[in-house]
């Protein structure tokens, strides 16, 4: 068995990875910190696009936080990313319009710093831990965790490295990367919910909340939300996952010229009873199958083909009422084909609502992409409130469960790192 090195090793250099990080050597600058990710930049959210949110419950997962211990945090978190708030106009119309139909518009303290201003953010934060003696391992990928009684110990090109305390944040995409750690070192988890839903793509002028607010957060009856708006200059983009394609949306500051374009996810959350258990593989299969569909990429649809019952042809995609082109070019189709029609029901019954708020949304050339997924819950069942999920092993962020989000990621990290320092 190799000698101990290190106090902690961080596997993540994420948001939740970062919290930790600095709440570690900020509280005893004497630790010897490591943390290891196989991107070449920390990745995620804080890379793409870095939309921020800073009031509770945003960004956060209720079972886990309470709002004054969540509030207190988002402060450290704030000094940390000082973050550019925007504004917030006039929303007393909108208001009024949802709660006359059920629907409930939540105020939110925000910042974007855009996908080509992200890099410079990462680059400052972990030059920031590199100064204060943190060593910082990227385009290393870790093979394996394990741990005995005296330690944990990371696997990273065929040698062992052992600390103290490890502490896994691997981000959504990880998520099997953390399933199989806790399957093999018999950490008992519940996986058993999962986001399903579209993302949305139309004119700025169709969708003008977001002159007064940013990112509106919406809530639908039948656990149906509104994600990650974008405007300005806005993308929809592909994201490669695992062996098959995702849909996620990305917009540059605003020191960018806008393209006059707006998108947003809406998101139906779905929680699994049994026999029915694994949110994670619900999620894959849907996505695969999109793909199948798809001829190997994800779907588009208009709105105006979708509401006439038939499917959308590139060549339906050009001129009149449709009148911009996509931003992200992927298989015109039939989303009938492949969302399940209780989503698919849900998902459409919140956008006449939305239309019926916000006027404009289901214009015939909005364009519908699929699959946007969110898998994110594979929830150790936790020793401690410090997310403490064996003896020697921490598990945070939003692969864990314990966020949802880059403020509420930090935050798990925060907390994490202060179990840690009781212990050690």
């Amino acid at each position: 068995m190799p000698d101990e090195i290190y106090d902690i090793i961080i596997v993540g250099t994420g948001p939740a990875g970062l919290g930790a990080a600095y709440e570690l050597i900020e509280s005893r600058p004497a630790l010897k910190i490591l943390m290891v990710d196989k991107a070449r930049i920390c990745s995620g959210g804080l890379f793409n696009d870095c939309k921020q949110n800073y009031t509770f419950p945003i960004g956060f997962t209720r079972e886990y936080w309470r709002k004054s211990e969540a509030e207190e945090m988002l402060a450290k978190v704030e000094s940390h990313l000082q973050p550019e708030i925007l504004p917030t106009g006039s929303l007393d119309t909108y208001r009024q319009r949802a709660a006359r139909i059920g629907v409930d518009i939540v105020s939110v303290r925000q910042a974007h710093v855009g996908t080509d201003r992200s890099k410079k953010l990462i680059q400052r934060l972990l030059a920031g831990l590199a100064e204060a003696g943190v060593e910082i391992r990227l385009q290393t990928k870790v093979a394996d965790i394990d741990e005995s009684d005296r330690a944990g110990t990371v696997i990273v090109d065929g040698e062992e490295i052992m600390a103290r305390k490890l502490v896994v944040a691997p981000g959504r995409k990880g998520f099997s990367f953390l399933q199989g750690i806790m399957e093999k070192l018999g950490i008992a988890y519940v996986d058993n919910v999962v986001d399903v839903g579209i993302r949305l793509e139309t004119r700025q002028k169709r969708y003008p909340i977001v002159a007064d607010y940013y990112d509106p957060k919406i809530y639908f009856p039948d656990n149906v939300r509104t994600f990650c708006t974008n405007s300005g200059h806005a993308r929809v983009i592909r994201e490669r996952y695992h062996d098959f394609y995702l849909i996620n949306g990305h917009a540059l500051s605003q020191e960018q010229t806008s393209n006059d374009l707006v998108n947003l996810a809406l998101l139906k959350t779905i929680h699994l009873k049994d026999p029915v258990r694994s949110g994670q593989q619900m999620g894959i299969f849907l996505g695969r199958l999109a793909n199948e569909i798809g001829g190997g990429q994800p779907l588009m649809q208009r709105v105006g083909d979708f509401r006439l019952g038939k499917r959308s042809k590139e060549e339906s995609f050009t001129g009149d009422l449709y009148d911009f082109p996509p931003t992200c070019r992927v298989t015109a189709g039939d989303l009938g084909l492949a969302v399940p029609a209780k989503i698919m029901r849900h998902l459409w019954a919140a956008m006449k609502k939305l239309d019926s708020v916000v006027p404009g949304i289901l214009h015939p050339g909005t364009i519908m992409y699929y699959p946007e997924i969110k898998m994110y819950a594979n929830k150790p069942v936790f020793r401690d409130n410090y997310f403490r999920a064996s003896r020697h092993l921490y598990m945070i962020g939003d692969g864990a469960g314990t966020s949802r989000g880059i403020t509420g990621a930090w935050a798990s990290g925060i907390r994490a790192a202060r179990g840690i320092l009781r212990e050690i």
